[in-house]
């Protein structure tokens, strides 16, 4: 069964700020410039049907294109050992009517609703065994005024993953143009 989530890949215009990020913290495995994202909903393991049926779900979903700007850092979990990194999500009207419409396509396949809170970020970096304390705080005092210039949304993606030890490979299994309507599978 796919492990499936959705998600608004980051342009190219967005990663070079986010790889400057990318600095000053040894034991931390950098998410890849190419596999950056803002999660919208994971969906978890689906059977077949249920893949076809959100798939078609998904490719209903109309809207506006609405600019998203990064901003911030922030770690989790917010307390204990660090085990994630994230850039923040400045708050968008256009991405929050998209992430209800998204819950909702989700819903009409039968997927039930996240228990947690949705904290709308892109994971930027992973750590088996967190950094020094000391370390960390530096590291997020001199980078806690990241932001990046706004950038133009006008769709989103339907991927599946596969966990491996050193990480997750994600696959593309389809695209949604949520301004045309227009569908695309790979």
């Amino acid at each position: 069964m796919p492990r499936l989530f959705v998600a608004i890949p980051m342009p190219g215009e967005a990663a070079p700020p986010i790889g400057r990020l990318a600095r000053g913290l040894p034991d931390a495995r950098w998410t890849p410039l190419g596999d950056l994202h803002l999660t919208l909903r994971f969906l978890g393991e689906v059977d077949h049907d249920t893949f076809c049926e959100i798939g078609e779900a998904l490719a209903g979903i109309t809207l506006p294109p609405f600019d998203l700007a990064l901003k911030g850092i922030g770690q989790f979990p917010p307390r204990g050992p660090l085990r994630h990194l994230w850039v923040g999500v400045e708050p968008s009207d256009g991405l929050e009517r998209l992430k209800r419409r998204v819950d909702r396509a989700a819903a009409s396949a039968g997927v039930p609703p996240e228990s947690r809170k949705w904290l709308p970020h892109v994971t930027v970096a992973r750590f088996r065994y967190p950094p020094p304390e000391a370390r960390l705080g530096d590291w997020l005092r001199n980078r806690s005024l990241f932001r990046a210039e706004p950038f133009p949304v006008s769709a989103f993606c339907l991927y599946s993953s596969r966990l491996h030890p050193d990480g997750a490979e994600h696959t593309l299994e389809a695209s949604y143009d949520f301004v045309t309507g227009f569908m695309e599978r790979v």
